[in-house]
Formats: structure tokens, C-alpha cells, sequence
């Protein structure tokens, strides 16, 4: 797979679950065992649609850098960061029990996505 077609996967990826936790946060995150049960948490939800919709766009941004070059190391490397971080806080939530359900996905999605940036980081050295 090209940086180019890994980006654009990616940027999808996170819009899609950022317009997801905009707009239809109360059907999202009971499938996940999180409760939203006030305005506020309804607003955290959309909240977080800021970072995840900025990684989508830099990642939109970027798809055409140059294979190889310093720019798509540095934006690989960020992202494999990225998803190594998301990684590590949804496991500490399903081991604390906030997660549950079909919260294994999200530690799934995070490391599938994270040996991904890897690979293309790699493949770009």
C-alpha cells in the first residue's frame, strides 16, 4: 500500500469516527459500556471530534508527500505515536472496567493502525 492510500485510509478512518462522536454520540458510546447522561458528557463526546478530526486533516494534508522523504517519516512517526497513545489509554479502560462490551475494539483498531504506521514508517526509511 502506498503513504499516499495509508493516509487517505487513515484520515477516513478518523473522520469517520469523529462525525460519529459529533452527531450520534448517545447511539455510539453505550456500545462501548460508557453512559452519557447529561449535556456535558454529550459535549466532551463532541469535544474530542477537534483532535480527531485534526488528525484526519493532516493526515488528508499529507497524502501527497514524497515517499521517503523527511516530511512523510515525520508525519508516519507522528501517527504511529498517534495510535500507540490510543492504544494504551483504551486498554487502561477496559482494565479499569470503563470499557466494556465492544470496547476491545478500540485497542484492536488502535494497534491494527499502529503496526500499520509502522510498517509505512518503515517503509519509508
Amino acid at each position: 500500500m502506498s503513504t499516499k492510500t495509508f493516509l487517505t485510509i487513515h484520515g477516513v478512518i478518523y473522520i469517520v469516527f469523529g462525525l460519529g462522536l459529533f452527531f450520534i454520540p448517545n447511539l455510539l458510546w453505550p456500545n462501548y459500556g460508557l453512559e452519557l447522561n447529561d449535556k456535558y458528557s454529550v459535549f466532551l463526546s463532541q469535544h474530542t471530534t477537534i483532535f480527531l478530526g485534526g488528525i484526519a486533516i493532516i493526515s488528508l494534508l499529507f497524502r501527497d508527500v514524497k515517499e521517503k522523504s523527511v516530511y512523510a517519516k515525520k508525519i508516519l512517526t507522528g501517527l504511529l505515536w498517534t495510535n500507540i497513545l490510543g492504544v494504551i489509554i483504551t486498554l487502561y479502560a477496559i482494565y479499569t472496567g470503563v470499557f466494556y462490551g465492544f470496547g476491545w475494539s478500540d485497542p484492536a483498531f488502535f494497534t491494527l493502525l499502529s503496526i500499520v504506521s509502522y510498517i509505512k514508517l518503515k517503509h519509508n526509511q
